[in-house]
């Protein structure tokens, strides 16, 4: 088991630098090669700072930066910011009418299953615990919408925005193939999630069965007979323990691939995908590579430009 608590610490770190990182910042140049037209420039950064900071991911700078409007605020910090206080991102949204409503249903639902568990400690009658358990279901679903709204509401950077939809799939899975578009992802991620959490219930119960036989047939005065014996008992046990945390860990991976659909998909939504196979030729000026090195500028020289379209 603590094998999987590893990969679910990988998976989750994995999983916020991906958000952290989030979309081409808006202050980006078109900076071509000698030649470079137009159409086949490449992305560069106008300060190499900026271009630094957003390749290592996660930066505290660019939350508290993105938090107090001077910068763009990324969906995978929006996230952050309302996880860890409640209401933050409507702050930032500047949808104070909504905050009532979120400190009064989880204050609300905190309240009162604090209350029923009281009284569920004091007269232990099961509907006090049931009781318990739907107001604190209702507080994690307020907290879990105010996460959801606060995403959702905020400026797309691109359209779709691929920060977005990765936390749309984070919080709701297949939530961010259907802001893409994409629904026939649906299925099959709801399809894979659905096996793992079944192997994960069969092979949790024959795990619980043979554990509960172990103990009886390891306790001389429990006056086991059954056909198991211990050593058989021994086995299996293991056996599903292990298969258990395999289930475990399939539910994760698939979880952590649904995410990763849901943003490489809105990346490649304004890639080009026509059947246009030509070949484009064009006259254009060759900026002079001595420029780099001579304090003098140098005329630039006439040459070809060949544009690929595949």
């Amino acid at each position: 088991m603590r094998r999987c608590l590893y990969i679910l610490l990988l998976l989750a770190l994995a999983c916020i630098q991906a958000w952290g990182q989030g979309t081409f910042r808006q202050n980006t140049s078109l900076t071509g090669v000698p030649g470079a037209t137009e159409n086949s420039a490449t992305y560069k950064e106008d300060e190499n700072e900026n271009e630094a900071d957003t390749l290592q991911g996660f930066s505290i700078k660019h939350l508290t930066r993105g938090l107090r409007h001077i910068e763009p605020l990324k969906p995978g910090y929006a996230t952050l910011g309302a996880a860890v206080v409640p209401g933050r991102i409507q702050m930032y949204n500047k949808d104070y009418g909504k905050l009532p409503f979120i400190y009064a249903g989880i204050g609300a639902g905190v309240g009162a299953g604090l209350y029923f568990h009281k009284k569920y400690q004091d007269v232990p009658d099961q509907k006090y615990a049931t009781y318990r358990n739907l107001c604190f279901a209702g507080a994690a679903l307020v907290y879990w919408g105010q996460i959801l709204d606060g995403v959702a509401c905020l400026p797309d950077a691109r359209d779709p925005d691929p920060g977005k939809a990765a936390v749309f799939s984070a919080l709701l899975p297949g939530l961010g193939q259907a802001y893409i578009g994409d629904w026939w992802h649906i299925p099959i991620w709801y399809g894979g999630l659905g096996v793992c959490l079944y192997t994960l219930h069969i092979n949790n119960m024959q795990y619980n069965r043979y554990r509960y036989i172990y103990k009886l047939a390891s306790d001389s005065s429990s006056g086991y007979t059954g056909h198991i014996n211990l050593t058989a008992a021994t086995t299996y046990k293991d056996l599903y323990h292990r298969y258990r945390d395999y289930s475990v860990v399939a539910t994760v991976l698939v979880y952590a691939l649904n995410i990763i659909d849901a943003n490489v998909f809105a990346y490649m939504k304004d890639f080009n995908v026509s059947d246009d196979l030509s070949l484009n030729v064009n006259p254009a000026l060759i900026d002079n590579l001595d420029d780099i090195v001579s304090p003098s500028p140098q005329p630039p020289s006439f040459g070809i430009n060949l544009t690929f379209n595949f």
